[in-house]
């Protein structure tokens, strides 16, 4: 905002405030969709197709725990997540709710490990180098 940096990629909840105050111009976003706020502004996959990258948040317990605390806390977290003012306040910050079950939320994790493992063993591989 000092102008020195041309370009930066963060979330959308780091740099709402300057958006809204207009110190910062928005290019894309890298959802799989335009976020409600921002429906002016394209997704990088409208020009790169297939372009996806996006932060998300999981709760989790230590291995362990018994699955009765593990299903209450899910349902419990899940029925909050889905009341349209938590919703709301999530897509004012850029944020999507995607209420999965603990199942569903492991094969979630196992797909961004698989997505990203590439990415991570280039990123080790350029420090090794240096």
């Amino acid at each position: 905002m000092a102008g020195r940096v041309a370009l930066v990629i963060e979330g959308y909840a780091g740099l709402a405030g300057a958006y809204q105050l207009g110190q910062l111009k928005v290019l894309a976003v890298a959802s799989a969709q335009r976020l409600p706020g921002l429906a002016d502004v394209p997704t990088v996959a409208e020009t790169l197709p297939g372009f996806v990258a996006v932060g998300w948040q999981c709760a989790v317990a230590p291995v362990g725990t018994p699955q009765a605390i593990v299903r209450r806390i899910s349902d419990d977290l899940r029925a909050v997540l889905v009341r349209p003012e938590i919703k709301d306040k999530l897509a004012a910050r850029g944020g999507y709710v995607h209420p999965a079950s603990p199942a569903e939320a492991e094969a979630f994790v196992r797909s961004q490990q698989e997505l990203w493992q590439p990415a991570l063993e280039q990123v080790a591989l350029q420090f090794k180098q240096k």
